[in-house]
């Protein structure tokens, strides 16, 4: 009988490409993954996978048993989730992804305020720039940032929240120095591979020097309160942070709207409807925030 969890790790290294892709999607070591591939293959007498320079590619046998592995993983979420939805304790784990801003700026204290009242659910808090997939149960409930309804699974259960806009920041000390006529190379900061934006250069104070680039949101924003220059962060960060001031001239663009997203059975339960409505109504509380309207400052 072929075990259920070799074939998630041949599904694993079929996606990635590589032995290290699939270890580190799925939480274990190198060895592990070998292991559980070579009784994949032992099981099945034929060799699943060709390792090249590049990685590993499915062989001519790999390639059919890849249509009924994901046919076995589909399955297998079906029977999780329906089984999962008829749980109706306010008990057990309850996994919620979101960006790594709205966790550590924003709804913490409220994910704690929940965990106070249920002291029974067990929080696991996903806090990445990387995207759970809630129909692999990766997560029982996405906070996401959706710019295009369009683009939300069809399958995915959504309940909107409030719109969210990002404004353009800068140290208050940097901006004032500016205006008492230092001309220091004003860099934008960002995270990414993206350049300078057009409008980034004109107005009142503009960017004059190479991008200046950090690894994450938390190194963004001390950049931008050390006086390195100017980068766009959400109102609701921005707009707190006493170190930084709003570019003049600069406009507000709306970033994307906030959306609960659940899925299939897994919204049923009790621990996933008890979350989604206490949120859901601190979200909606923080709507003027959202949308820059409060804690302005000049």
């Amino acid at each position: 009988m072929i075990d259920w969890d070799d074939v998630r790790y041949f599904l694993a290294v079929a996606r990635g490409g590589s032995v290290r892709a699939a270890a580190k999607r799925l939480g274990v070591n190198h060895s592990t993954v070998l292991r559980r591939i070579a009784q994949l293959e032992e099981r099945l007498g034929a060799h699943m996978f060709e390792k090249l320079p590049a990685g590993y590619r499915l062989t001519a046998a790999g390639e059919e048993v890849l249509d009924l592995a994901e046919q076995m993983e589909a399955s297998s979420n079906r029977l999780e989730t329906r089984v999962f939805g008829r749980d109706q304790s306010a008990r057990g784990l309850l996994r919620v992804t979101l960006p790594p801003f709205l966790a550590t700026h924003l709804l913490m204290p409220d994910l704690a305020d929940f965990a106070r009242l249920h002291p029974d659910i067990e929080m696991e808090i996903l806090s990445s720039g990387e995207v759970a997939n809630l129909t692999n149960r990766e997560a029982d409930v996405a906070i996401r940032i959706v710019a295009d309804r369009k683009t939300l699974p069809l399958n995915l259960h959504g309940l909107k929240g409030p719109e969210l806009f990002s404004g353009v920041y800068m140290s208050r000390d940097r901006l004032a120095a500016w205006r008492a006529g230092a001309r220091d190379p004003m860099r934008w900061i960002v995270m990414d591979n993206h350049g300078i934006p057009d409008w980034a250069r004109e107005g009142e104070v503009h960017t004059t020097g190479v991008p200046f680039r950090t690894p994450g949101a938390q190194t963004q924003i001390v950049a931008a309160q050390q006086g390195v220059g100017m980068t766009k962060l959400p109102c609701f960060v921005g707009d707190a942070d006493p170190l930084l001031v709003r570019v003049p001239g600069t406009d507000l663009p709306m970033h994307g709207t906030l959306w609960l997203l659940t899925q299939g059975e897994t919204r049923k339960t009790k621990r996933v409807r008890l979350f989604t409505e206490f949120i859901s109504r601190r979200l909606a509380a923080y709507a003027p925030l959202l949308a820059g309207l409060s804690t302005l400052r000049d």
